[in-house]
This record gives structure tokens, C-alpha cells and sequence, in this order.
């Protein structure tokens, strides 16, 4: 399985030193990838992780203050990278044609783009979940071809259980990832929205993902071996 560890806005310079010493320290037959805050990844220094990066420019380069172009990415060896992530549409407006272009600049410099969709609870309870993804998915890979289109790594991220701690049932995570499946057959499929070593023995009943997108967890490492050790039971 793909485990991906988002640490988000987290961790400074000292912290970031002492949480890799941990991670150096796990043992597991998944895959995993760390993707820390972009100031960390010029010191990434483990080999039992791949580089990720949570965010990329749209661009290609110039005058674009603050922004990291997949280019810049690519020379530090990053081989991974998050792009619509719930956070980043909603608190900087990030559209889904922002998002398209991004996933062009990564795939042009061949970084795997990580693509987050996730309904919010109100669309959930008014039964819009799957034309919202649908939506989602089909606009972020608009122009693709299908080599592109079969090398991004779909997270499904239902954005009302983001940090809240609640789950959805399997019933409706088979729902979701078999529809996803319907539409990239050959694609990898995580799941992310409060995974945690609690609730990873239901979601390991179900048989359609692919993988773990971990957000509060990919910090807390004692609790993240327990959570690969249940995987691989």
C-alpha cells in the first residue's frame, strides 16, 4: 500500500530534525511518502521514505513571489507532490483549472501528482457526492492523455471528516472508490480524512483502497507504527 504522511504547516527547523530521526526507525513493507512543509525539503535525508511536496506553482517560472515550480521540485529530487487539497481550495481559492495546470507543470517534469477530491458534508447530505467528484476528477485531468491520466495517484478525501474524526461507513467508501474505478481503472486510489491506528481496523475491511493519505497522524509516529502494524495483519 502507498502511505502518504502530509505534515501540513507543522514543524520547525529542530522538530522536523528529530521527527525524520524517528521516521528513519520505521520498518514496513509499504510504501511511503513524506511530504513535509516546503522549507524541510532541502534537508529530506531518509531512505526508507520518497519526497513529496504539498504544493506546486502553476507556472513554469518568472515573477511569481513565493510560489516553487515543479522544476525547482524536481532538482531536489522530489518525486511526489499534492495538488486539491481541500485546504488549498478553500482557504486560497485554488480552482479546479488551477489545479489542471499544476498537474501539467508535475507531469511535465515527471512528479506524481497526488490528486485530492473530497465532498463537503452538506453536499454529501443533499446525495451530490458523486457529481461533485466526478466533477473534480474530470476537470483536473481535463486535456490528459491516458498515459498522463494513469500515473496520478487519486486521494478521496470526503472534506467533512477532515480532522474531525469521523469516518464514513464502508458502505459508502466502496461507493465512492468503485465509482472513481469506473473512471481511472488503472489508477491508485487512497483514502484520507481522520484515518488514525483507532479506526484502521474497519477501514481495512475495505478491499478498494489503494493507500492512506494521513494528515494528523503523519506526526505522531509512535501512533503511525501501530497504524502500518495493523496494515499488515
Amino acid at each position: 500500500m502507498i502511505i502518504a504522511l502530509n505534515n501540513k504547516c507543522n514543524l520547525d527547523k529542530e522538530e522536523f530534525i528529530n521527527y525524520q530521526q524517528e521516521l528513519a526507525n520505521i520498518r514496513t513493507n509499504h510504501q511511503l511518502i513524506l511530504c513535509p512543509s516546503s522549507l524541510h525539503i532541502a534537508n529530506f535525508n531518509l531512505v526508507n521514505c520518497d519526497l513529496g511536496s504539498q504544493n506546486v506553482s502553476k507556472e513554469e517560472t518568472g515573477a511569481h513571489t513565493g510560489e516553487i515550480s515543479a522544476s525547482q521540485l524536481k532538482s531536489f529530487l522530489v518525486k511526489y507532490c499534492i495538488v486539491g487539497h481541500s485546504e488549498r481550495r478553500q482557504e486560497l481559492k485554488e480552482t479546479s483549472q488551477d489545479i489542471n495546470q499544476k498537474i501539467k507543470q508535475l507531469l511535465k517534469y515527471e512528479i506524481i501528482p497526488i490528486l485530492c477530491i473530497g465532498e463537503t458534508e452538506s453536499e454529501r447530505e443533499l446525495e451530490k457526492t458523486m457529481p461533485v467528484l466526478e466533477e473534480e476528477l474530470l476537470l483536473a485531468t481535463k486535456d490528459l492523455t491516458k498515459e498522463q491520466k494513469d500515473k496520478i495517484i487519486i486521494a478521496y478525501e470526503p472534506i467533512w471528516s477532515i480532522g474531525t474524526g469521523k469516518i464514513p461507513t464502508i458502505e459508502q467508501i466502496e461507493e465512492v472508490f468503485t465509482k472513481i474505478k469506473s473512471i481511472f481503472p488503472d489508477n491508485k486510489v487512497l483514502y484520507g480524512g481522520s484515518a488514525n491506528e483507532k479506526n484502521i481496523d474497519t477501514l481495512h475491511k475495505c478491499q478498494k483502497i489503494d493507500g492512506y493519505l494521513l494528515g494528523g497522524l503523519s506526526l505522531k509516529v509512535s501512533e503511525l507504527k501501530i497504524f502500518l502494524k495493523k496494515l499488515e495483519n
